[in-house]
Formats: C-alpha cells, structure tokens, sequence
C-alpha cells in the first residue's frame, strides 16, 4: 500500500532567446516533503511557452510511467510560473498556437491515462525557485557542450 495521496509537482521552461536554446526543469515531492524526482534538461532551440509545456508533458509522462507510486485517490497538484500555460491549461485562456495546442492534446491524453485529479495553479516565480534552477543548470550544461 502507497501512502502518496498527494504529490506536488513544479514545472518550469525556459529560454534564452526566443526562440532560442530552451531546456525544461521539473520537481516533484509527496505531501511529506520527500523529494521523487528532480531534473531538467535541454530540449533544444523553442520558444519559452513551448518549454513550459514541454515541462508539464515530461511531468505528467513520468507520473504515467510511475503509477506504482501512486493510491487510486492520489492528488495531483502542478504549479507553474507560466501565467499563459496556467490559464490555458485550465480553459481561461483559448489556445491559438498550433504547437501549443499539440502539447496540450498530449497533455489531456496522459491526464486520462493517469485517472488521477489532476490540478494546475499559477505560483510566483519565487516560489518556483526549484524548477527554475533545474532549467538554468540544464541551460547553463546545453550551452557548455
């Protein structure tokens, strides 16, 4: 038996230029705190909205992969520091960009694999500090090789 009936997962996509190199950074703990995945990489030459998408996919797709972790009543909670991703994922805002509305088709299509209530909230960028850090050393790594 789990005991994760909460996980707290915090995304972030950026680049430099934009377009320009993008990389995604991706933090997830349990209600208890206990980190289970922190990580970011370089996805190459997008926009930042791409990468923040990007981010959330690369989340939802691991959360997939590692159903065992979760109790069929977990809580899913993404917080972002993308006002546009945010209000898009949540029906706000209409999504015009093709590219965008690809992702989020992906998106939707992993949320229904996964059965679980899935949440998004909009948080500052100071309190997104983790996933952040986890794109810059994934911009600073890109830029370095």
């Amino acid at each position: 038996m789990n005991m994760n009936k909460a996980l707290y997962i915090y995304t972030d996509g950026g680049s430099r230029g934009n377009p320009g190199e993008s990389a995604i950074g991706v933090y997830v703990e349990n209600e208890h705190g206990r980190q289970l995945l922190s990580g970011g990489e370089p996805i190459g030459i997008a926009t930042n909205n791409i990468a923040e998408y990007k981010a959330i996919l690369f989340a939802i797709t691991w959360l997939c992969k590692n159903k065992k972790l979760l109790d069929k009543d977990t809580k899913i909670y993404f917080f972002m520091d993308s006002q546009l991703a945010y209000s898009q994922l949540t029906g706000l805002y209409k999504i015009k960009n093709a590219a965008l509305k690809n992702l989020l088709f992906k998106i939707r299509e992993k949320e229904a694999e996964l059965g679980l209530v899935v949440s998004y909230a909009y948080i500052s960028r100071e309190k997104n500090k983790k996933a952040d850090s986890l794109v810059n050393m994934a911009l600073n790594k890109a830029k370095s090789l």
